[in-house]
């Protein structure tokens, strides 16, 4: 793993082969690569790379393209999405949420070319949170690979991740606004029915890995087909570098999904 584990946020990737557009506004896009090797080999699932970085415009897709690029060597489509966040026109509740539904569902078809199937959705931190929830609200995807999502929103806002950073997205508290909770808190809503693998390093320090334990343990508990793989030696940003040691336990996961 590179000594800061930051350095893959800010790390060059190779340019996408393209960039699509699900709406007319400038953040409703994602960068398609496409898989390299055999040709000839039978289409996969395109995967969709939910960016994290606490749901705040500050952070964007970008930081995903070594990943991206990782996966697209390794032979599959991949799409990292792009969605209006908080601090910006039409970011946080309901903009982030539509833009992901609308993007994740517009997806397969604008890169209908390679793909086989309903996405694996491929989420991290609030990017996470995102894949997760858009799995329990019944739309097809053929599973789900959550890196340390910020998976009780609740739980966040108490524990005033990123100085807000839950409040800002869905404008307020649970007790302010508790139907918004209701519909947009993974914890509180029927779990995911497609696969979904919960990844998190016990060395988190953005979001806690006691939050994916006690999430997983509810989802299974209630129904969800949830597996949680806790990684001792990892923190936040390894799960995302394909540089880490974290690495090779994310693209087992993804393999294991098809």
């Amino acid at each position: 793993m590179a000594a800061d584990p930051r350095a893959v946020l800010t790390r060059p990737a190779p340019a996408p082969d393209a960039t699509v557009r699900y709406g007319e506004h400038p953040d409703q896009v994602a960068d398609v690569r496409l898989p390299a090797g055999d040709h000839d080999a039978p289409p996969r699932p395109l995967v969709v790379v939910i960016h994290g970085g606490f749901w705040r415009a500050e952070y964007d897709r970008t930081h995903t393209g070594p990943l991206a690029a990782d996966l697209a060597a390794r032979g599959y489509p991949v799409a990292q999405l792009e969605y209006r966040r908080t601090g910006q026109p039409g970011g946080g509740w309901p903009g982030t949420f539509e833009d992901v539904a609308n993007g994740i569902a517009a997806l397969p078809r604008l890169v209908s070319t390679v793909v086989a199937g309903p996405p694996i959705l491929l989420g991290h931190s609030a990017g996470g949170h995102l894949a997760i929830w858009y799995a329990t609200t019944g739309a097809a995807v053929r599973g789900v690979v959550a890196l340390a999502p910020v998976a009780d929103l609740a739980e966040g806002y108490e524990l005033d991740l990123d100085g807000g950073a839950v409040a800002a997205l869905l404008g307020g508290g649970p007790e302010e606004v508790p139907e918004r909770y209701v519909a947009a808190d993974p914890t509180l809503r029927v779990p995911p029915q497609s696969p979904t693998v919960v990844i998190h390093g016990e060395l988190d320090r953005q979001v806690p890995a006691e939050m994916s334990r006690r999430y997983a343990a509810r989802a299974r508990a209630d129904g969800g087909d949830v597996t949680l793989i806790a990684l001792p030696e990892s923190e936040h940003f390894g799960l995302i570098d394909p540089l880490s040691s974290a690495w090779p336990r994310v693209t087992e996961a993804l393999h294991s999904l098809h």
